[in-house]
């Protein structure tokens, strides 16, 4: 007798070429519709009550006060670098006292929400994966829902909440330690006229540059979170998963920092 052949024994069919060539589409599209139906369900929640407040003070203290110190070191030390790479370019052509103008609308509009939201990605956002991706490991969301309680509405709202409203006051912070830099090292290192510095940030800033900026920041916020808390609470594999979700929350955080900053530019820019 002939040997039985291979779908005749059991053996599973892993599809044709097509369906391996597909395979990378169809775990983005998954990927995808993962986040859309997690953030669509925690956005259901934050209206109904019982509302968490103590779990979204807890949230705004974890991603917004303990930030403070590395936005800050990285505001003051970009200012610096923006004004003495700014000012000795425009001292070439004797404009060197639009410095203060040319560093406060950067700043403004660009470098500190971008750089606030990518230092609260490194920093919450990866802690935010890793917590929820051990709690799914080790059970304890399936726990939280066997009482009772929505997983969603006590871990992940608060959380998407206190990153929209803390990420933007970071980028203010962001933004007065960055001047503050940069009037130490234009004023009292490059001998830049304090009087000018000042009085053409008073003449070429509008509302416009603060609240670009401010929007950003909000929209930021909410990408950080929505995305960081989606890959921790779908993490599966032990701690292995865990850390692939807190890598894959990082990079697709800033990713997306970086593609919503230029959608938002192109948009507002003509406003």
């Amino acid at each position: 007798m002939s040997a039985p052949t291979a779908a005749a024994a059991g053996a599973p069919d892993d599809g044709g070429p097509f369906e391996k060539l597909l395979e990378p589409v169809i775990g983005v599209l998954e990927s995808v519709g993962n986040f859309v139906s997690l953030t669509g369900r925690t956005l259901f929640w934050l209206s109904r009550p019982p509302y968490r407040f103590a779990q979204f003070l807890a949230a705004m203290e974890f991603i917004g006060v303990q930030s403070v110190f590395i936005v800050g070191l990285t505001g003051t030390f970009s200012g610096m670098v923006l004004a003495l790479q700014t000012t000795n370019s425009l001292r070439q052509f004797g404009a060197e006292g639009v410095v203060g103008s040319v560093v406060a609308i950067s700043l403004t509009r660009e470098i500190a929400p971008v750089f606030t939201a990518l230092m609260v990605t490194a920093r919450g956002g990866s802690a935010i994966a890793a917590e929820l991706g051990n709690m799914r490991v080790t059970e304890q969301i399936d726990a939280i829902l066997t009482m009772g309680v929505s997983p969603v509405q006590y871990l992940l709202a608060p959380r998407l909440v206190a990153a929209v409203v803390m990420v933007p006051l970071l980028c203010i912070l962001y933004t007065c330690v960055g001047m503050a830099g940069a009037w130490l090292v234009a004023i009292q290192g490059l001998g830049v006229d304090p009087g000018t510095f000042l009085s053409n940030i008073e003449k070429y800033m509008v509302p416009h540059d603060f609240w670009m900026g401010e929007i950003k920041a909000c929209v930021f916020g909410f990408l950080i979170s929505a995305i960081s808390c989606s890959h921790g609470f779908n993490a599966e594999g032990g701690a292995r998963g865990v850390g692939l979700a807190t890598t894959r929350a990082v990079v697709q955080s800033s990713v997306a920092i970086l593609i919503a900053n230029y959608i938002i530019t192109s948009l507002m820019t003509d406003l």
